[in-house]
């Protein structure tokens, strides 16, 4: 008979895998690798995602990883900006190219006259020249190709070309404006030939399994993948949820006792932990999932306590008193009241270092306000 996991088993093995049962020591490049990628839309949030996964973490070390390019940031995933280890970008670009080529459908009446190979051809030959900004590459494709919508051309570089952001000294690795590079050119050495599906989607239950065909689609952005856990199978641990459906794991893969404590935690905006599942319940109440993205389609940074998204945090930073706030979906005990202020002052005192002051507010619980700004 098939074992049955609940919520609560879920929740303690992907928080493991996750590194957020208890920080781990461990490098950069390591701990981007297990995570499969960390989603990487704005620069600041990975450096707040790796401080609460790593013991003892410093921005530094993540600046290091960029420049010394055992990590890159780049289109992957769900066609949206990642950190990637070196080595697992080269692995699993091509593998993702197919959900890519698909994104461009996006363009709509806009791609009137675009010819996607001729563009990418066009892009090399410029990048080939040295790095530039997609302000540059747009500029002298429309010179190229005159008759084709300037955006357009933009996202189909964005889509068919493997680049990477060159990391500068900026506090958080990257200008507003950054420079794109060839991956290949980048990394020294060219990308992976052929999809290897398989190989990622098992990367892929290391880093945030058990898990459904259908998490893993959500995960990726790739169709499909039904087939790829059938023929898996064999080799694989299969569970169910208390819904029915069918969960994949790796048979050595951490699965702890659902009583396991779970630590008061920071997620970041854009957290992979919060959008790599069909099924989220894992980590946030079906309830709570319409305040987590706001109008404008951000995804909001959310606070864990006993391993569930339990409210929405931000913070502010004036007249060196630094300041983070707390919004929770519902009213929290006192205990975690404790705990989130003193992990609070703690990412304060990591993110602001020259504060005066910090302080940590909890606000009036509100289930549906969270998402009424911006």
């Amino acid at each position: 008979m098939t074992e049955t996991l609940g919520i609560r088993d879920l929740n303690r093995a992907t928080l493991a895998r996750q590194m957020l049962l208890a920080r781990e020591r461990t490098t950069v490049a390591e701990a981007v690798g297990r995570l499969l990628g960390m989603q990487a839309q704005e620069p600041k949030p990975p450096y707040f995602g790796l401080w609460s996964r790593l013991d003892g973490f410093e921005a530094s070390e993540l600046h290091a990883a960029l420049h010394d390019r055992s990590v890159v940031r780049a289109t992957a995933m769900r066609a949206t900006l990642h950190l990637m280890t070196g080595p697992d970008y080269s692995a699993f670009r091509t593998t993702l190219q197919p959900m890519l080529d698909g994104g461009l459908r996006v363009l709509g009446s806009r791609a009137e006259g675009l010819d996607v190979a001729a563009t990418a051809d066009a892009a090399r030959t410029l990048l080939r020249d040295r790095p530039r900004t997609f302000n540059e590459i747009r500029a002298l494709l429309q010179d190229e190709f005159p008759d084709v919508n300037e955006r357009a051309l933009g996202y189909a570089v964005r889509m068919c070309v493997p680049l990477v952001m060159v990391p500068t000294d900026d506090r958080w690795g990257f200008p507003r404006a950054s420079e794109f590079a060839l991956a290949d050119s980048w990394l020294g050495s060219p990308l992976a030939a052929q999809p290897a599906v398989d190989a990622l989607m098992l990367r892929y239950l290391a880093a945030f399994g058990p898990a459904s065909a259908a998490d893993a689609q959500t995960w990726s952005g790739l169709a499909g993948l039904g087939e790829v856990f059938d023929r898996r199978r064999p080799r694989l641990r299969v569970f169910t949820d208390d819904t029915g459906r069918e969960l994949f794991d790796l048979p050595d893969a951490p699965r702890p006792d659902p009583d396991v404590p779970a630590p008061a935690r920071f997620l970041p905006e854009f957290d992979s932990l919060v959008l790599a599942h069909a099924d989220r319940r894992r980590v946030i109440a079906d309830a709570h999932r319409p305040n987590l993205t706001t109008k404008n389609l951000r995804v909001r940074a959310v606070f864990l306590w006993d391993g569930f998204a339990r409210g929405v945090w931000e913070t502010e930073y004036k007249r060196r008193v630094a300041t983070l706030r707390l919004r929770p979906f519902e009213p929290l005990p006192p205990e975690a009241v404790d705990a989130l202020t003193a992990e609070g002052e703690a990412l304060l005192r990591f993110v602001e270092p020259a504060a005066r002051e910090t302080s940590v507010t909890v606000g009036a619980h509100d289930a549906t306000g969270a998402n009424d700004s911006e």
